[in-house]
């Protein structure tokens, strides 16, 4: 597939891409790993991935805080006008869209707060765990003396643990992988993303298809492998989480 073609480009010359076909590799001696040490010494690649580390640390741990404790909340009580909070709190996840874009432009705030809260999928998915947990166990930890807090971080979230590593994958991957986000709210050098890195490597590229190849595949190996490592926890989770007993 266009995946392999991109990997045999990437351990070619200008020179084998012209004589050999891009569906096959270099001959048995012949890879050039040439292209993979220019792109692993380019200067913006470690500041690149230092701002995608950062972005991914503070996003998950929120998507993760806030995506559990609302899902316990709308999932566990029963108050007025509960659907209705329900709604306001969907719809407030439309606004930052709007203001970052004045308040936090150029600073890697932006992005966080977007990721943060205009993503539904861990909200959905943490409620169909919470509520398959029996509501027993907060019955009887609240007549043991236990507070709700305690409660959630010491019963109920330890139970949401295969929601969390799904969440947790499924982030890295979409962040990671998100072009249009860090290109449109942070367009400072300083700034860069991997996937920002890679738009600006290929302009100043003009044309070597090698090194650009080898950007492509650098870029993509840590979503890659971290997919092929834990693939089955994720079709776990999203299967759990889709069904009830």
């Amino acid at each position: 597939g266009p995946l392999l073609v991109t990997l045999f480009t990437s351990v070619k010359t200008q020179a084998q891409i012209a004589s050999t076909s891009p569906i096959l590799p270099p001959a048995p001696g012949a890879w050039n790993w040439d292209n993979y040490a220019e792109v692993l010494g380019a200067m913006l690649l470690p500041l690149a991935v230092k701002n995608t580390a950062v972005i991914l640390v503070v996003s998950i741990f929120f998507n993760v805080l806030l995506g559990s404790v609302t899902a316990y909340c709308l999932q566990r009580f029963e108050f007025r006008f509960r659907r209705l909070v329900m709604g306001c709190f969907y719809l407030g996840m439309l606004v930052p869209t709007f203001v970052v874009e004045i308040a936090l432009y150029n600073t890697l705030g932006a992005p966080i707060i977007i990721y943060v809260a205009s993503d539904l999928m861990q909200l959905y998915l943490y409620m169909q765990f919470v509520s398959k947990i029996p509501k027993a166990l907060d019955e009887s930890a609240l007549i043991d003396g236990c507070g709700y807090f305690r409660i959630f971080y010491s019963i109920i979230f330890p139970l949401l643990a295969p929601a969390t590593a799904t969440v947790v994958i499924l982030k890295i991957v979409n962040i990671v992988n998100d072009m249009y986000v860090p290109y449109l709210y942070m367009p400072k050098t300083k700034l860069k993303t991997l996937t920002t890195f890679l738009m600006n490597y290929a302009g100043a590229q003009q044309g070597s298809w090698p090194t650009l190849a080898a950007a492509i595949i650098v870029v993509l190996i840590p979503t890659v492998v971290l997919y092929l490592i834990f693939h089955k926890q994720i079709t776990e989770g999203l299967s759990a989480g889709a069904t009830k007993e």
